[in-house]
């Protein structure tokens, strides 16, 4: 996740603060994050993540069990969130990396990064994206005052992809990963790209603001080692009203006192004698 200058972590999860002085906004992230339950996914990768890290290491393991078994055991329930956080990062790189290309900024020299860089290059050249004439933007906050969010939108781009080679303006997520395949998206991708779309202000470098351009197309880029895909989402209307369900939703348990009083039993009545 990059970090944005009016990004906030709060104990909720991430807020942007707003510049002009109004409420903090929940991040768009956040919403999907708190709304969508992920774990019908993420229970089984990090089970199969677990399991084949024990059968590969199981002489060693072996040997440790019955003499190091409380410092093992919270190793190996550790993997999957050392796995997880390692990908995030790397996606925070090569996001920032993508950033660097296309303002033409110093890139870090990063080993692991570079073969995604290098497919964000090819399918710069394949669409024929010069960056000085059609990013409109890049890494720009986006925020909605009114439904009370925020976002950071990784690319605005113009494409060939009307009637006749018509230029139209892309809204683009980056997406990066290690064994997902190119063509690989979740539903959830949908309701981020339409939350951003139809966010009603965008957040310049300098903090001024302008109306969110008219987004025709939207979509994400997924980033691989060895290679790479745009996939179109159905980023409309009717994403972005399962989107503000999710914000209710997110609004209301972010509210919710995180523990209620418990109902004490009635004092004993007194004990009647029988007629």
């Amino acid at each position: 996740m990059t970090d944005p200058k009016w990004a906030v972590a709060t104990e909720r999860g991430r807020y942007y603060r707003d510049p002009a002085g109004g409420p903090d906004l929940v991040s768009v992230t956040n919403v999907i994050d708190t709304a969508v339950n992920k774990s019908a996914a993420l229970v089984p990768w990090g089970v199969k993540l677990t399991v084949e890290h024990v059968l590969d290491n199981i002489t060693s393991i072996a040997r440790r069990v019955l003499i190091d078994r409380a410092s093992l055991t919270k190793e190996i329930k550790a993997i999957h969130r050392a796995v997880k956080e390692h990908a995030a990062d790397l996606g925070d790189r090569v996001h920032a990396a993508a950033e660097a290309r296309l303002l033409g900024a110093p890139i870090a020299d990063d080993p692991e990064v570079a073969p995604y860089l290098a497919q964000f290059d090819l399918w710069l050249a394949s669409w024929g994206v010069d960056p000085g004439e059609h990013v409109e933007a890049t890494e720009i906050t986006v925020l909605h005052r009114r439904l009370g969010y925020a976002g950071t939108a990784d690319l605005l781009v113009w494409l060939p992809t009307g009637s006749g080679g018509r230029m139209e303006l892309w809204l683009i997520d980056y997406k990066s990963s290690a064994t997902r395949r190119a063509s690989s998206v979740y539903p959830e991708n949908t309701l981020q790209l339409a939350a951003l779309r139809y966010a009603a202000t965008v957040l310049l470098p300098d903090d001024t603001e302008q109306p969110m351009p008219r987004i025709e197309r939207a979509g994400v880029l997924n980033l691989r080692a060895k290679s790479h895909a745009l996939v179109p989402m159905p980023a409309a209307r009717d994403a972005h009203r399962a989107f503000r369900g999710a914000l209710e939703t997110t609004r209301w348990l972010h509210a919710a006192p995180s523990s209620y009083p418990a109902l004490a039993a009635p004092a004993a009545a007194p004990i009647r004698k029988a007629a």
